[in-house]
């Protein structure tokens, strides 16, 4: 399952090459406390939607071990891929449209994922109704991590601001006085 997971993920994550992006004609310098600062946050809700899909799986709809790791499977490829469209713009992800060929890759493997976690190909099979369901839990995620990290996001931004001066009115140079 994992070498299914690392070949599909290459797949959709090589299109990325090409997708569509707003950029700058001066390099980007990594700003690595934003950076780290949204990876937790996302990471942290990744881990919480894994384990109560684990839950799910386990207590409620009383899975064997092997349909829960088909299910885990699946939902690892299919959040996966949709972490994609959420880390690649700082807004919304759907404030910049994907480019075709990102679509293409990350529909097509995810449509490959499924018929595997589905018929069972090397795993349990899942069946459609509980592959259905990933896909809407993942998809419900998917919509909270998008405001987990447009809050990540904020919380940075505001934590770098400064504090002390935010109620001074703001000091005008000789030069900006004279024009």
């Amino acid at each position: 399952m994992i070498v299914m997971l690392a070949l599909l993920n290459d797949g959709a994550i090589l299109s990325i090459a090409y997708d569509n992006v707003q950029y700058k004609n001066q390099p980007e310098s990594w700003d690595m406390r934003m950076v780290l600062g949204v990876s937790t946050m996302l990471g942290l809700i990744g881990v919480v939607s894994a384990f109560g899909l684990f839950y799910l799986g386990e207590r409620v709809f009383h899975l064997d071990r092997d349909h829960i790791q088909t299910l885990m499977y699946l939902k690892l490829s299919v959040a996966g891929h949709l972490t994609i469209f959420l880390t690649r713009t700082r807004g919304p992800f759907w404030s910049i449209p994907p480019a075709k060929i990102l679509w293409i890759a990350v529909l097509g493997t995810q449509i490959l994922a499924t018929l595997i976690a589905v018929y069972g190909l090397f795993m349990t099979p899942l069946g459609w109704g509980l592959a259905l369901f990933v896909w809407g839990y993942a998809l419900a995620w998917f919509v909270v991590n998008d405001r987990v990290k447009l809050l990540a996001y904020w919380l940075v931004s505001v934590s770098r601001s400064p504090r002390k001066n935010s109620l001074k009115p703001k000091q005008r140079s000789l030069s900006t006085e004279n024009e």
